[in-house]
């Protein structure tokens, strides 16, 4: 995959590490190709694929990253690729989609809605099924994230990865418990689409009647029946936080890190801010996982931000 895929650097924040009383370490996949860490389980899951497979094309869904890490991979290899989107998904990954070649075809409300229609699609038109995050080959893929992470900083004892379906955080706990037994490792969803924290502490799989968050890279209405069960036996714990944590995650990192990132690639950090006293760690790991953010959006975001200053003292502290 080197050759493939950038190595995106870890960042470091004196203020943020004062501020968590942690030694904090970003790794910044809102700088790999197509801005998201999707690329990585789609080229994966596409060498892997037989001439044959790939010679009927590629279909999908996606909340928008996936979509842009398929494109581009499928771009690459010459083969033709359609995916679905909800009628959400901000304009910034749609084009950015239809940049890369693929056929783009906006449907239901959400995810799940745009999965169920490419699911019906792919058996008229059979085309190779590509799942962006219920695949062993993608979340192998995105597992080389927690390689390059330890090899950057092999003195990290925590990660802390946004949860939407669980691809991410499956290939990531898996690949980093394989290098370091004793690494913790907590996933983060938002509040509002909390589907794996629910399965992860109740144990009980439900399917949400709604998702809506400024998270739409994670907002899952189900976990996938592959990720689930490396969850529950590879991440120590999972977590969730509000959409005004989110949205000040964000703002704190594009005014003190100079880094435009989406609401799911803040929520590993929001995760941080939040439950910074109940997280044991000294050298802590941060997945920022996308940055594609329509900024257009960004005054509605520092009104949710500004909120929680406003209410929570943790946040009290001028950025």
């Amino acid at each position: 995959m080197d050759h493939v895929v950038h190595q995106t650097p870890i960042r470091t924040s004196a203020t943020t590490n004062k501020r968590t009383d942690k030694n904090v370490y970003f790794k910044m996949e809102n700088q790999q190709k197509t801005g998201a860490f999707k690329f990585r389980g789609a080229s994966n899951k596409l060498m892997r694929l037989s001439d044959a497979e790939l010679q009927c094309g590629v279909i999908t869904a996606s909340a928008g990253n996936h979509a842009q890490g398929l494109a581009l991979a499928a771009h690459k290899l010459g083969v033709k690729a359609t995916i679905y989107m909800a009628e959400s998904t901000p304009e910034a990954k749609v084009q950015a989609t239809r940049g890369y070649g693929a056929n783009v075809v906006l449907t239901g409300e959400s995810f799940q809605e745009a999965y169920e229609a490419s699911l019906d699609h792919q058996q008229r038109c059979g085309a190779t099924y590509v799942h962006p995050f219920d695949d062993y080959d993608i979340m192998a893929g995105q597992g080389t994230i927690a390689l390059e992470m330890l090899e950057q900083q092999d003195n990290i004892d925590t990660i802390l990865v946004p949860i939407g379906g669980g691809g991410l955080i499956s290939g990531i706990a898996v690949a980093a418990k394989s290098l370091k037994p004793d690494i913790k490792v907590i996933g983060v969803q938002a509040s509002s689409a909390a589907a794996m924290h629910t399965a992860y502490h109740r144990g009980t799989v439900e399917k949400l009647d709604k998702v809506s968050t400024i998270a739409e890279g994670i907002a899952v209405k189900q976990p996938g029946e592959n990720t689930l069960p490396l969850i529950r036996n590879y991440v120590d714990d999972v977590l969730t936080v509000s959409e005004q944590e989110i949205a000040y995650a964000m703002v704190y990192m594009l005014e003190r890190g100079k880094s435009l990132v989406e609401g799911a690639g803040a929520a590993a950090f929001a995760g941080l801010l939040s439950h910074n006293d109940q997280i044991d760690s000294r050298h802590c790991g941060i997945i920022v996982s996308g940055g594609n953010f329509d900024v257009g959006r960004l005054a509605d975001i520092q009104a949710l931000a500004n909120q929680l200053k406003s209410g929570q003292p943790y946040a009290s502290t001028v950025l």
